[in-house]
């Protein structure tokens, strides 16, 4: 009987000792900030996102052989725009969307330079998913989860229907699921928001402009009001959600 009741009495002080653990797991990531990060640059060297504090920023992991890697040419006309206010890129380059990133850090930049002119920084490439995955995207995902693709739009359907046909259950999870996912970050390092690949880029823009020229976007909302993106309610009758 002394025997039983230390056998659950161990049980359940384990499972008081998960529930202790996730806790503190939760709350130590839940009290991180971005600028508590480091990332390696493209030459290698320990980089603080502090040094990005009071800048808004667009952080998107890329690839150079991806149908998405058009989309430099789109981040670099805003970049150009927005630079002047505040506004930054980070790019993460990631093998792990069908080895559609494949070469060193240099190779990729030298194409990048070459083919998309970019000026914004390019860091050390890095996983985004899984056991390897780097610390910054560990918190990113958990700030803003997967809000599905859009399939009224095609790319988006051919989305959809490709990561469900692998996993049934995909769009449940918060795990990056393909390349030029993007995430906005304010001025004071909150995570605002996660566009996935599909996203149209003039949304992303209207987001950025509203963070990086508030006054501007102000005036712009005053004198177009039936332009801004507020106007329309969007038609979400056919997104994917997480439940």
């Amino acid at each position: 009987m002394y025997l039983v009741l230390i056998r659950k009495n161990y049980t359940i002080m384990r499972k008081v000792l998960f529930c202790l653990m996730a806790m503190m797991g939760v709350l130590t990531l839940s009290a991180q900030s971005i600028y508590d990060f480091t990332v390696k640059d493209d030459a290698g060297k320990d980089l603080s996102l502090a040094e990005y504090k009071d800048k808004v920023l667009l952080i998107v992991n890329t690839a150079t052989r991806c149908g998405f890697t058009p989309q430099y040419k789109e981040l670099e006309a805003l970049y150009e725009k927005y630079a002047k206010d505040g506004f930054e890129i980070l790019d993460f380059p990631c093998n792990q969307f069908g080895e559609q990133a494949p070469g060193t850090i240099q190779e990729i930049h030298q194409f990048c330079t070459v083919n998309f002119n970019i000026s914004f920084p390019q860091f050390d490439k890095i996983e985004v998913n899984g056991t390897n995955e780097h610390p910054l995207y560990t918190f990113l995902k958990a700030q803003k989860g997967f809000g599905g693709f859009d399939t009224n739009d095609q790319r988006g359907k051919l989305m959809d229907d490709m990561l469900r046909k692998r996993d049934p259950d995909f769009d449940k999870k918060s795990d990056i699921k393909w390349n030029f996912t993007k995430f906005l970050v304010s001025r004071d390092g909150r995570v605002l928001k996660r566009y996935e690949p599909t996203d149209k880029m003039s949304d992303v823009e209207a987001d950025i402009q509203r963070e990086a020229n508030p006054v501007l976007s102000n005036m712009m909302a005053r004198r177009y009001p039936d332009e801004q993106p507020e106007a329309k309610p969007r038609d979400v009758s056919k997104v994917k959600y997480i439940k």
